[in-house]
């Protein structure tokens, strides 16, 4: 089984405008890590998370909801229904799992982190999920303890909205980084976007379908929108990386090591199905003589957002290369029908876009 090196940490806080802590290592001591509680891990990222921890030889126990099938019922993983917003949810699952360690996809909220980080003091690592959205500054790149994270008001802390999302993954790192300062082996990850099998939300979808379907395809601007992307496989072994060898009191970025524009995402995807695609690159004033802008499309970013992966490489995680992530990508999203059509324009408003350029 693998092994935690658990250290016990001085943290303090850093001067910048994101008030996120420098927490030093002190003594270090061996911990065995046996079992894992993954709170979510039925859909997308928990989902990949729960065969992570399995194929590293752990004990795994999964709690959500009970309100999608369950993917791992054939396999030796443990099934607990619960709401993790209800306290004496995680109580119970603590009294009936004894997990070495904790990795929380599904906390939302400031005080879903609070609550936990409480119920789950002792354990040998907590692992938070966070967001490169918690991110408060535009910098090229963004770097764990430097860049300032966003600012997060009462309000923001309990409204559920696409607005708030950053702050409040925000105020959940410092919810960590408090736990730590009081002895708890709690951590953070922050993903950047996360594509590969499985993704519901199917903005990766929109781009693989218009590959597969159509040789010529719009990309917003000059195609060089650079918005970092984290394979999903990629971002549980760093869950798992983080929960063995992270530091408490300590976030992490994740994302690919390479970062493709949106015009190399489109080439990539036309290499994998083996195609020839044209990326046209249409500017604003076209777009919006057609009703469109540019954040219409998917992944679309106005300003560069690319994480610093330097930290997490600290521990020995790498990423996967892109042809062997779009590949599974890929074939995932076909066999299931994901087109993601919706989130995107509409193919006769593109096409007409398209023949109007080109004619």
């Amino acid at each position: 089984m693998p092994l935690q090196q658990t250290l016990g940490v001085d943290c303090q806080t850093a001067a910048d405008a994101g008030g996120e802590p420098h927490c030093f290592a002190g003594p270090v001591r061996e911990r065995r890590m046996d079992s894992v509680l993954v709170i979510g891990g039925g859909r997308f990222i928990g989902r990949h998370t729960v065969t992570e921890f399995r194929d590293a030889g752990y004990d795994v126990t999964m709690l959500t909801r009970g309100r999608r099938q369950n993917p791992f019922t054939n396999a030796e993983v443990a099934h607990i229904e619960g709401d993790r917003r209800e306290r004496d949810t995680l109580e119970t699952a603590r009294e009936r799992v004894n997990p070495d360690v904790v990795v929380d996809c599904v906390a939302y909220f400031p005080e879903d982190v609070r609550v936990a980080t409480d119920v789950f003091a002792d354990v040998g690592a907590y692992v938070y999920i966070s967001s490169g959205a918690a991110y408060g500054a535009e910098r090229t790149p963004k770097r764990e303890g430097e860049t300032p994270l966003a600012g997060c008001t009462a309000e923001q802390a309990t409204t559920d909205s696409a607005e708030t999302y950053g702050p409040r993954k925000a105020e959940g790192d410092r919810e960590v980084f408090a736990a730590a300062e009081d002895g708890v082996q709690a951590m953070s990850v922050r993903p950047t976007v996360v594509y590969g099998p499985y993704d519901y939300t199917e903005r990766f979808a929109y781009w693989v379908d218009r590959v597969a379907e159509y040789d010529r395809v719009v990309v917003p601007s000059d195609g060089l929108s650079l918005w970092q992307m984290a394979y999903v496989e990629d971002v549980a072994s760093a869950l798992r990386l983080v929960a063995e060898r992270g530091t408490a009191g300590e976030a992490y970025n994740v994302g690919d090591e390479h970062a493709p524009t949106l015009r190399e995402w489109v080439d990539l995807l036309a290499r994998v199905h083996e195609t020839d695609v044209e990326t046209i690159g249409v500017g604003e004033r076209e777009l919006r003589a057609a009703g469109l802008a540019p954040d219409d499309f998917p992944i679309y970013r106005d300003s560069p957002h690319l994480l610093s992966t330097a930290k997490l490489r600290g521990l020995g995680w790498s990423s996967t290369p892109h042809e062997t992530a779009l590949a599974v990508t890929v074939a995932e999203h076909l066999e299931n029908d994901r087109t993601g059509r919706e989130f995107g324009p509409d193919r006769d408003t593109e096409a007409a876009l398209i023949d109007r350029l080109t004619e």
